[in-house]
């Protein structure tokens, strides 16, 4: 009997360890899963707060996008300094000089006489301007694309005819050594870029160029019919300008002078509006945000000589011819 009790209670105190080892796996096993639970737990909750901010993030893009295009709407001058300020607009330039090549400014509007002159020296003119190493535009291509935009949105003109136009007073402007703003600013006052302009005194084109009095100057253009050719009113215009301003020692004087009012005490106020549109001008060449309804008063209206003094010398001495024979005639009668 104490025989069989003895192996039993050897068989008992063997199977205590296992079923210790048992409920030690067990417990490692349940540790084990509830880790597992609270990390995965913990991974939803981040991914939640990840989408969140995601969220948020493009919903204050979308904000600020929305903002910008309503700002550009209400004042265009920023899409041009947006654009400016772009990486891709050297790029958009690049492509726009690949662009087949414009036809010479002079030529619009020539006469025959004109354009035969202008084949007959194209070569020598083009290795002229190649050989010449101090031609360059007066102010950068930047410069001209704003002045040209603002001149377009302010009077109301096709942007290509601005830019025709723009570019012509600066090729104009270094020649005669003038500043290209300064004849805008009074292609502006005078004609708001009216190519075919005329006063009741017979002021014609784009600077309202008295084609009689300054027929000397017209003559290597194709005569006093290319007062109406923007490039050659643009071009004789300058040359009186520069004339006047040199011959009276300042800018203002020289502009009473162009306007007729050299005799007068004053021009009536036309030097300062042609200053006062100088200046926003120079402002829009600088990048700065201008109005294009900014306004001056008008000046006074100043009547600009009409013809030569020699012309009415020689009709009133004809005048005086004819009345003789007139007299000699009614007598016969």
């Amino acid at each position: 009997m104490l025989q069989n009790l003895i192996p039993t209670t050897r068989n008992l105190s063997k199977s205590l360890p296992s079923e210790k080892e048992m409920t030690r796996l067990l417990a490692q096993t349940m540790s084990h899963s509830n880790t597992h639970k609270n990390s995965n737990t913990s991974n939803g909750k981040s991914t939640v707060s990840n989408s969140t901010s995601i969220l948020h993030l493009t919903s204050g893009l979308g904000l600020i996008a929305t903002l910008l295009l309503i700002c550009m709407f209400f004042n265009p001058t920023l899409a041009d300094k947006f654009r400016a300020m772009s990486p891709f607009s050297g790029e958009e330039q690049t492509g726009q000089e690949n662009k087949a090549e414009a036809p010479d400014l002079a030529m619009l509007m020539a006469t025959p006489q004109l354009i035969s002159q202008a084949n007959a020296s194209e070569i020598e003119t083009k290795a002229d301007l190649e050989a010449s190493t101090n031609y360059k535009l007066i102010g950068s291509q930047r410069q001209q694309r704003l002045v040209t935009s603002w001149l377009a949105k302010r009077y109301r003109v096709a942007n290509d005819a601005i830019d025709m136009l723009v570019s012509a007073a600066y090729l104009t402007a270094q020649e005669t050594k003038l500043d290209p703003l300064l004849i805008l600013s009074v292609i502006a006052i005078e004609s708001r870029f009216n190519p075919f302009s005329e006063s009741p005194v017979g002021a014609q084109g784009l600077m309202q160029v008295m084609s009689k009095v300054h027929q000397d100057k017209f003559s290597e253009l194709g005569g006093v019919k290319a007062a109406l050719n923007p490039v050659a009113n643009i071009k004789v215009g300058a040359m009186i300008l520069k004339d006047y301003v040199t011959s009276a020692g300042s800018v203002e004087a020289g502009l009473k002078r162009y306007v007729g009012a050299s005799d007068n005490e004053t021009d009536g106020g036309y030097g300062h509006l042609v200053m006062s549109e100088y200046k926003r001008l120079k402002d829009v060449a600088a990048g700065k945000s201008v109005s294009i309804f900014s306004t001056t008063a008008r000046p006074a209206m100043i009547s600009r000589p009409q013809e030569p003094i020699e012309e009415k010398r020689d009709s009133l001495t004809h005048n005086k011819e004819i009345k003789p024979a007139v007299i000699d005639q009614l007598a016969g009668i």
